[in-house]
């Protein structure tokens, strides 16, 4: 029993900081507290031993980006499996967007995912080359085998790999007039998202309807 225990005892530090996490804490909150700690490495990981989602987001922000080796991010995924399917899409974007989006080494490790055994990684890489075109960065020259993947490989993906697939090719129709026709008729061919229902004021992510919007909102501003 005594072993058990040691093995879950937390520093003041880490206690401190999950006193002021509870079912209320928004994203926002994470966000504040993060600021005050910085970066905490060691802290952050006694936050992901806690296995809760919130607790796990604030790790996220807080990580030494430095340390996350290709060892070190298989461990997170693997961990990352107990939760629910939304929940682990969102820990893996925010991986994504505050952690590997932020070192050059850890780009390139996402680059190598297009066909990693792990469907979050494969999700990673695909949302990772859309959020380079929705962003309007220039794009690498990579833009004609990303799709030809797309075409191939889109029906047959876990859904959560699918989606950041979608996301890329709609992009890709977007702001490159040349692959337009091309994204739209594979929404067409797929019929992905066609009869999703969203929120009022967001774009459908069924691809004819959601480059045909983006498009025009670019063309009117």
């Amino acid at each position: 029993m005594n072993k058990n225990k040691s093995t879950v005892k937390r520093s003041t530090k880490a206690e401190n900081i999950l006193s002021q996490i509870n079912s209320k804490t928004k994203l926002g909150d994470l966000r504040k507290i993060a600021k005050d700690i910085k970066k905490d490495h060691e802290l952050a990981m006694e936050l992901w031993l806690t296995r809760e989602f919130l607790p796990r987001l604030l790790a996220i922000l807080i990580m030494d980006k430095k340390l996350l080796s290709q060892d070190a991010l298989n461990k997170l995924d693997k961990d990352m499996q107990t939760h629910t399917f939304d929940e682990r899409i969102n820990l893996m974007d925010w991986i994504l967007a505050n952690q590997l989006t932020k070192d050059k080494k850890n780009i390139a490790l996402m680059e190598l995912w297009e066909n990693s055994p792990s469907a979050l990684q494969r999700r990673a890489f695909w949302y990772f080359q859309g959020r380079l075109r929705w962003t309007g960065q220039t794009p690498p020259d990579n833009t004609a085998d990303l799709l030809s993947a797309i075409e191939a490989n889109i029906t047959q993906e876990e859904p959560e790999v699918q989606w950041a697939m979608n996301f890329t090719a709609g992009w890709i129709g977007v702001y490159d007039e040349k692959y337009r026709t091309r994204c739209i008729k594979l929404g067409e061919k797929t019929g992905l998202y066609k009869d999703q229902m969203v929120s009022k004021g967001c774009t459908p992510n069924y691809l004819p309807e959601f480059i045909t919007i983006e498009v025009n909102k670019r063309i009117n501003n």
